[in-house]
């Protein structure tokens, strides 16, 4: 006889997203409530250090992918590691100033507006905020963030993740990390990248497999300790 577990899964699915909103609203919470007393720390390109990196292409003219000093031997270290297995690290964004964030929101609101007419402008920010902070509590303004894909050097692919087709990401609950019902090939490549960068002390973002923190606010919360990075608007 066979076993259907099609409703347990999503009951299990369904906890698990439930956990996450939880969290994520803690987050938000904490992080608009909480001052880090910065450490002075420059911020530096990633481009022209000799790590094999492939930076995602950005909508913003000379976008640099700068991150915070301590960050920069940490990807190093990371690219290493996946140049080993064949595989490269592909960075998709870093520090991001106010204005730049702004330009994303501003997007995604332009978007959902097209796709939701009919919502109220109060219903289509609620929709944008599950995914893209507003600038003043985005992680990337911090330097301490960093958002990474992983490039399959043999077949010249990006790995799957379960909701990216290449380097494009479509949003949705199964982004959370550490969903139940995506595929194994996704959840291995997952326990991978995340695994690389916990290694050196990041922090995978609560909804976003691809978003890791550290020394900011969020880093902070999950590993009990004091940020050190604070946001940079402009530089």
């Amino acid at each position: 006889m066979t076993v259907d577990h099609s409703e347990f899964d999503f009951l299990k699915s369904s906890a698990y997203c439930e956990r996450v909103d939880k969290e994520n609203l803690l987050n938000r919470k904490y992080v608009s409530e909480q001052t880090a007393i910065d450490d002075g720390s420059e911020l530096i390109s990633l481009k022209g250090k000799g790590f094999n990196l492939i930076y995602e292409p950005s909508f913003i003219e000379d976008y640099n992918y700068l991150v915070r000093a301590a960050i920069v031997e940490k990807i190093g270290r990371i690219s290493e590691k996946l140049e080993a297995q064949g595989k490269v690290l592909i960075i998709r964004s870093a520090w991001r100033s106010f204005k730049h964030q702004r330009a994303i929101w501003d997007n995604r609101v332009k978007s959902l507006r097209d796709e939701f007419p009919k919502d109220s402008i109060e219903a289509i920010k609620e929709k944008v905020s599950c995914f893209i902070a507003p600038e003043a509590k985005s992680m990337h303004a911090t330097g301490g963030a960093v958002d990474a894909l992983i490039l399959d050097s043999k077949s010249n692919t990006v790995l799957d993740f379960g909701t990216n087709e290449g380097l494009i990401i479509t949003l949705n609950k199964y982004c959370y990390p550490y969903h139940p019902q995506i595929s194994a090939e996704a959840k291995k490549n997952r326990e991978l990248l995340i695994g690389l960068f916990e290694e050196e002390d990041f922090v995978v973002d609560v909804k976003e497999y691809w978003h890791f923190d550290y020394g900011n606010a969020i880093w902070g919360i999950k590993k009990g300790k004091k940020p050190f990075y604070g946001i940079i608007k402009e530089i």
